[in-house]
């Protein structure tokens, strides 16, 4: 396999973060409406939900190519069973703390969730709002593929391959991987941990960021 640069201490133009299991642990309110789901399509929950994380819900849903079944109706259904549902939403430990140590032109969420679904979910983390974000309804194709992260890239007017990615399911580490930029996977939320080359940490407790002088970011311990 491929081997990575190693991240601490090398300094970026920018962060870019995915949101659902890398600054927010919201697998309470996944594992409850997409359990429901599986359930009504004759899945197995416990199966199904392992290939369901980093993916937009209607990209999820058009895979399987169910007979009759719409995958955008299903999609804002879903997606209005999970605005109602926040409770156990918390940060990725010291996710917060570590946010608010970047400069706010230096970092950008980029997330598989709609828009309002993101914000909902941020507001109840305590994640603070950045100047930058870019959701899954920005985008033509969803992650794996790397146009969400080109376009968090471009908005903040930096090269993709002088960015550092944090995620933590596959397909937005591949996403990171196909943009050209470094990654380091946040393992907090996996049940059941996988191989990857990329850096990982669980969280953020204990790494800080330092900013050189020309106003570049590092993850340092």
């Amino acid at each position: 396999m491929t081997a990575f640069h190693s991240v601490p201490g090398k300094f970026y133009d920018a962060f870019l973060f995915d949101m659902d299991g890398t600054l927010l642990n919201s697998i309470a309110v996944v594992e409850r409406v997409w359990s429901e789901w599986a359930t009504r399509h004759g899945f197995e929950p416990e199966v199904f939900l392992k290939t369901i994380h980093g993916i937009r819900a209607g990209d999820v849903i058009r895979q399987l190519a169910l007979p009759g079944v719409d995958a955008d109706h299903e999609a804002r259904q879903l997606l209005k069973e999970e605005m109602e549902d926040v409770e156990g939403i918390v940060e990725i430990p010291g996710a917060i703390d570590f946010l608010r140590s970047i400069p706010p032109t230096k970092w950008a969420i980029v997330t598989s969730a709609p828009i309002e679904l993101a914000r909902r979910r941020m507001t109840a983390a305590g994640i603070p709002t950045p100047m930058t974000m870019v959701s899954g309804d920005e985008v033509a194709a969803g992650k794996p593929s790397p146009e969400c992260y080109l376009l968090g890239a471009r908005r903040l007017g930096v090269d993709p391959s002088k960015c550092l990615v944090f995620e933590d399911a596959v397909a937005g580490i591949l996403a990171g991987e196909a943009a050209g930029a470094d990654v380091t996977v946040i393992t907090e939320t996996h049940a059941t941990p996988f191989d990857t080359p990329h850096f990982s940490i669980p969280d953020y407790r204990g790494w800080r960021v330092e900013t050189d002088p020309d106003g570049r970011v590092a993850l340092i311990k």
